[in-house]
């Protein structure tokens, strides 16, 4: 039998089946996760093997594990359930343009600031939207669009986007960084700070090897200064925040996330430059993967709502 004419014999419920033991490790917890007998699972297995001349899965006494014939069918089978999901939601979005779903990656920082005002400008038009963010980034950002768990992703532009061949970008912004302080802070009613002036405070900002962390140190080290070392180090924007708004830290948070007035009222961005912080944001995107109506919408308003923080980012770079 030719090649292709077995893969027309495999199944879509065989299919499912492979998944399901794929990503359970286990022929009985598959059985049980779609509630059938493990008999039914191992001969959906058997034959799917019989039918395309390869074996799928290594078996052991400690479970099953794909093999590299496994891997690869398991690929194209989770794209395929992928298209028949965003089909069906195509439909529904059809039937009703104002609801639906979309599946949205990103960093913490960026969730706050460009997510964020997207899901805003989005939810005034169609309120009935379900918005499902993960907060992630960097190589799992890129994963996650693979694995078809997210369908729009939101990150930093890096050397390394450009060789996976399958992930798209669309640049939309240059994104500053911000030292904010505590409202009672004394450098909070400073009108005009150098750089110098805060080398000895108590510092936040997220751990190395970070990007964020390369950017501050480059700012110092740009404005002729020995870096500090930041006495509380994490990625936890809200932990930052409420460190310098309850302590005597000073915070190194995103630009987009004090984009919204009034939003952050116990802190305050002090008037002092880090030099060189820009960070390019970029939307990511699967490629060959065509997007749902929604998401395309979504991505739609977080270009609009880009336009302000590239006109910051702008005038802040003129400086």
């Amino acid at each position: 039998m030719a090649r292709h004419q077995r893969a027309r014999r495999l199944k879509l419920r065989q299919l499912e089946i492979i998944v399901a033991v794929a990503e359970t490790g286990s022929m009985a917890k598959a059985a049980a996760r779609l509630a059938v007998t493990q008999p039914a699972i191992s001969r959906a297995i058997a034959d799917a093997e019989h039918d395309l001349g390869v074996s799928l899965f290594d078996r052991s006494p400690q479970g099953v594990v794909p093999t590299d014939y496994g891997r690869a069918l398991l690929r194209r089978g989770i794209a395929a359930f992928d298209e028949i999901d965003q089909g069906v939601k195509d439909i529904e979005f059809l039937a009703d343009p104002s609801a639906g779903e979309v599946r949205i990656g990103s960093g913490a920082g960026l969730a706050e600031g460009i997510v964020l005002a997207a899901i805003n400008r989005l939810s005034r038009q169609y309120p009935r939207v379900v918005y499902d963010i993960g907060i992630t980034d960097g190589l799992a950002l890129y994963e996650r669009l693979r694995d078809r768990t997210i369908e729009v992703g939101f990150g930093l532009q890096s050397p390394e986007t450009e060789r996976f061949e399958d992930i798209g970008l669309e640049p939309l912004y240059e994104e500053s960084m911000l030292v904010v302080a505590g409202t009672n802070s004394p450098w909070a009613r400073r009108r005009k700070i150098e750089l110098g002036e805060l080398v000895n405070e108590r510092w936040t900002w997220p751990p190395p090897p970070s990007r964020f962390d390369m950017l501050v140190v480059e700012a110092f080290r740009a404005s002729g200064l020995k870096p500090p070392r930041a006495a509380v180090s994490t990625p936890a924007l809200n932990v930052r925040i409420s460190l310098a708004a309850t302590g005597p830290f000073l915070a190194v948070v995103p630009a987009g996330v004090m984009s919204a007035p009034g939003k952050y009222p116990s802190v305050r961005v002090l008037p002092v430059g880090l030099p060189g912080s820009l960070r390019q944001v970029a939307i990511f995107t699967l490629k060959k993967r065509a997007l749902s109506p929604l998401a395309q919408r979504f991505i739609d308003c977080a270009r609009e709502a880009a336009g302000p923080l590239a006109k910051h980012s702008a005038a802040k770079r003129a400086r």
